[in-house]
């Protein structure tokens, strides 16, 4: 079941030690003096940057405008749990269980996604600065997806090993 909110509360909900490195890697995103803050706050509009965290874990930085929900899709992950966490901007996340959508794309191993049919019926939540989300393998969900207006996103992903 997905989790989100402030990392204060998300980290109260999870296993400290599964999710170590990723909340260790978002409180430094989080200093306006880090390298991890400037960096992704450099990157240039449309960037997507692999940031290796350690043997088991990454984070994907990235840089985009949260869209219109017809140019944004629903996925899921076998093998990565996504930690979701906006430094600047706001978008929708849409969330629903993988078993009720019926798949577009089949599971690629390469990028560890499963493509599926838009659906009507799903929770929405809204992520704002500073707020952080968790999606299992079981949570397909629809990021990029603009709240009132496209906004420019300043968002880092974790993967976290199952």
């Amino acid at each position: 079941m997905a989790i989100f909110g402030s990392i204060e509360v998300v980290k109260q909900q999870v296993d400290s030690h599964k999710f170590k490195a990723a909340f260790d890697y978002l409180e430094k995103v989080l200093l306006t003096d880090s390298v991890e803050n400037k960096r992704l706050l450099s990157l240039p509009l449309d960037a997507f940057e692999k940031v290796e965290l350690n043997a088991e874990n990454f984070g994907l930085e990235q840089v985009y405008n949260s869209k219109n929900k017809e140019k944004c899709f629903f996925e899921s992950h076998k093998q990565y749990i996504d930690v979701q966490f906006i430094l600047e901007g706001e978008e929708i996340i849409e969330v629903v269980n993988t078993n009720s959508l019926e798949i577009d794309m089949p599971y690629s191993q390469e990028m560890d996604l499963i493509k599926y049919k838009n659906k009507d019926e799903s929770s929405r939540v809204v992520l704002k600065k500073g707020d952080v989300a968790i999606f299992y393998p079981q949570d397909a969900h629809m990021p990029c997806v603009k709240v009132k207006s496209s906004l420019k996103v300043i968002k880092t992903v974790v993967k976290v090993a199952v």
